[in-house]
């Protein structure tokens, strides 16, 4: 997620923004810039890359100033670069924006503001809205903010200054988060609250739907009505360590919580209006080709082989077309049968997976179509693909992945979807109901995150754990795989997941008095096959934790505990079961004392074979 920070004062703004920016570096960035209102002027200065290169060119040019804002950036609309960093301004460099989030109808805005003779520099979605406010100025810079915001669909926060109002920064906040710092003579604005800390503890987090406009005597807040709003300011109490990680003991247990956000956004533009379908933006199929696809390959590794696993599974159901999904590092190995008939689907988180990026090649060799799903713009994967689906997760910093994998899952239900209105497969009622629920999954994970409590519990009963064994079936059998192995990769026991199928076939050889199982109930169709299942590993003396959907009834009298899991549609269990399997995992960790953010052996991005 991108990083905002702004200022207001008597000192000089520059030392203040680029103090603030690196404040803000452990939630990932590719480039970095700042304005800074000096004289009736507001001057920007930006770089592609690390915060050091930006240092470097306001050393070589330098800008003085008491008001600014400041910006680090994590590419969405537009490659990194100079150009696409911000700030942005319009075309007579009088307005300056920077801007968290996603306006989902910047195509729009942008040919309008074109036809009206509006000159663009960079890629993004941003920069539309420096050009509107200069359309729409009437005299009064909050007033033009205001009906600016009006006209922006989507999740975004934004920051505005004006060479024609200067000591003034106006803020907007619609579900992207923004705080206010107060200070005496100053005052601050930041996406986040280790910004602040240098300067000031007190500070005010703006609700959704609200502005504040900043000036150096004092702090308004009002709703994007014009509603004045008054709120007392909280005092952080927070060391730096805590703040960079919001108040939460782990990078993990955050991205945990980020889920919601992160799924919203992932989904953020990509519902047609009629609702019965997507728009992915950066996919351009010919319907005929795709009609005549012999299969579709998904290839990734680790947790990413987990959400290929599901999303294998939705492109057969939805689209009917032969799904095939293979570990990167053994794809080459294998005389792979791809060609010209193929769509080859690629899932990195980082876009740099060394394996993934070389079977991707070995693919493109043979003939397939290319298509990447990645959380990062200008990646090598996204690069080399044909076409492109971000996942708009943010940066995530604990080695063990959750909010990549479940915006990875969702990524690939819209694909899935895109590829059954070209084949037909499931009709328009089919993929409405389908689209609703993805619609409604950011409240449904948002419900898991409420089962925190219960799986603190479970947690703590796995500090003497030796083994854990999980079990499913169809999609819960993937959800498992994904189980597991956040289990073993960071509290360091050992554990399997299996297809509850085959617990004949060898794997109760292994369920002693004591065992615990995690056994995955989501699939209404499969229920009673899992309740005979969880039966034969109770005869053996196994304890059982049973994550079951809520309205899947009866479940109890099977298990030690049965967790209940929101509801939403079956094909999008998965997402909802993640959320639960993660938290056990982590506090897992946390009785065990293990390095959760760091687990020994691992790294977060694998860019060697």
């Amino acid at each position: 997620m991108c990083g905002i920070v702004g200022y207001v004062g008597s000192r000089q703004a520059v030392p203040i923004l680029i103090r603030g920016l690196r404040a803000l570096e452990y939630r990932g960035y590719d480039s970095a810039g700042i304005a800074v209102g000096y004289n009736g002027t507001v001057d920007v200065r930006k770089r592609v890359g690390r915060i050091d290169a930006l240092q470097e060119l306001v050393d070589r040019r330098p800008v003085q100033g008491t008001a600014g804002i400041g910006h680090t950036r994590w590419a969405t609309h537009g490659r990194p670069s100079d150009e696409n960093a911000h700030p942005h301004t319009d075309c007579t460099s009088s307005f300056v924006v920077v801007h968290n989030g996603i306006i989902e109808n910047y195509a729009e805005l942008r040919d309008e503001l074109k036809a009206q003779g509006h000159r663009f520099s960079s890629e993004t979605d941003t920069e539309v809205v420096a050009h509107l406010l200069e359309a729409m100025y009437d005299g009064d810079l909050v007033s033009t903010v205001r009906r600016v915001a009006a006209r922006l669909r989507g999740a975004y926060a934004l920051a505005v200054m004006s060479n024609r109002e200067p000591g003034k920064i106006v803020a907007v906040k619609q579900a992207s988060p923004l705080i206010i710092g107060l200070g005496e003579g100053e005052n601050f604005l930041a996406s986040d609250i280790p910004a602040l800390l240098p300067h000031t503890r007190r500070v005010i987090p703006l609700e959704e739907g609200e502005m504040a406009v900043l000036t150096r005597e004092d702090v308004l807040l009002m709703r994007l009505d014009g509603t004045p709003v008054t709120r007392e300011p909280m005092v952080v109490t927070w060391d730096p360590g805590e703040a960079e990680r919001g108040g939460y003991a782990h990078f993990m247990l955050k991205e945990i919580h980020e889920q919601p956000r992160a799924v919203r956004d992932t989904l953020a533009g990509r519902i047609n209006r009629a609702g019965d379908g997507v728009v992915l933006d950066s996919v351009r199929f010919d319907p005929e080709w795709v009609r005549n696809l012999k299969s579709v390959h998904l290839v990734a590794c680790g947790t990413a082989y987990h959400a290929g696993l599901i999303g294998g599974r939705l492109i057969e159901r939805l689209a009917g077309i032969p799904a095939w999904t293979e570990l990167a590092s053994e794809f080459r190995y294998r005389d792979p049968l791809v060609d010209e008939r193929t769509l080859f689907v690629a899932i990195s988180q980082s876009g740099e997976t060394a394996d993934t990026l070389a079977a991707m090649r070995e693919a493109r060799r043979r003939g397939a179509r290319i298509l990447a799903i990645t959380n990062v713009v200008g990646s090598s994967v996204a690069r080399e693909a044909d076409d492109v689906v971000y996942t708009w997760a943010g940066p995530e910093i604990a080695v063990a992945s959750t909010k990549a994998y479940t915006t990875q899952v969702v990524a690939l239900a819209l694909l899935a979807i895109h590829l059954a209105e070209i084949t037909g497969h499931t009709g328009p009622l089919g993929r409405r109901n389908l689209i609703e629920a993805l619609r409604q999954l950011p409240e449904a994970v948002e419900a898991a995150l409420g089962l925190e409590d219960e799986m603190r519990a479970i947690g703590d009963l796995a500090r003497d754990w030796h083994d854990a064994f999980f079990i499913g079936r169809g999609l819960d059998y993937f959800a498992a795989l994904e189980g597991q192995l956040k289990l073993k990769e960071i509290s360091y026991i050992h554990a399997e997941a299996y297809a509850a199928g085959e617990l004949k076939h060898g794997t109760l050889a292994l369920i002693e008095q004591g065992t615990p199982v995690v056994a995955l109930v989501t699939q209404p169709d499969l229920r009673e096959k899992m309740i005979s299942n969880i039966e034969e590993v109770r005869a053996r003396g196994a304890e059982v934790f049973a994550f079951a959907r809520r309205d899947l009834t009866g479940i109890d009298r099977y298990a030690r505990q049965a967790v209940k899991l929101p509801v939403v549609h079956p094909l999008l269990m998965p997402v909802v079961a993640a959320v639960p399997l993660q938290l056990l995992a982590y506090y897992a960790a946390v009785a065990r004392g293990t390095d959760v953010d760091k687990p020994r052996n691992l790294a977060k991005s694998v860019t060697v074979e």
